[in-house]
């Protein structure tokens, strides 16, 4: 398997880690979303801070030399902080993806909201069977 898991962090069958924090989750694309791209041209947020999101919705684009995909929330609540560094340096998500290229930060409207999520252990399972 290619792509590094951390283990502190939750995952989404659409390849998004989700960092969970005391009110607020943080939101990106994995290193096997990442690897599978290619070369990131474009990090397209259509939300701002205060949107609500449900889940499973699109919050904006990514797209690569390779393909243009779909962002989706990971957990329904509010948007509480965006990376506007992506809109200049969308080559961050290759360089960074579990780190600068952070994309949203979501208040889930349910705490228990990411127990739905994948732990790491699912997610390799999931990305070995892709």
């Amino acid at each position: 398997m290619s792509g590094e898991i951390p283990a502190d962090l939750l995952y989404t069958k659409d390849h998004e880690w989700v960092r969970p924090g005391p009110s607020e989750v943080t939101v990106g694309i994995t290193a096997f979303a990442v690897e599978q791209l290619g070369d990131v041209t474009l990090v397209n947020l259509d939300v701002k801070v205060g949107d609500t999101l449900t889940a499973g919705k699109a919050f904006g684009t990514i797209e690569s030399v390779k393909t243009l995909s779909d962002l989706y929330a990971p957990v329904a609540g509010k948007v509480v902080r965006i990376n506007g560094d992506l809109a200049t340096h969308p080559e961050l998500v290759n360089e960074d993806c579990y780190g600068k290229a952070w994309m949203i930060a979501i208040q889930p409207q349910d705490p228990k909201a990411t127990s739905a999520l994948l732990d790491p252990k699912a997610y390799a399972a999931h990305v070995q069977s892709a």
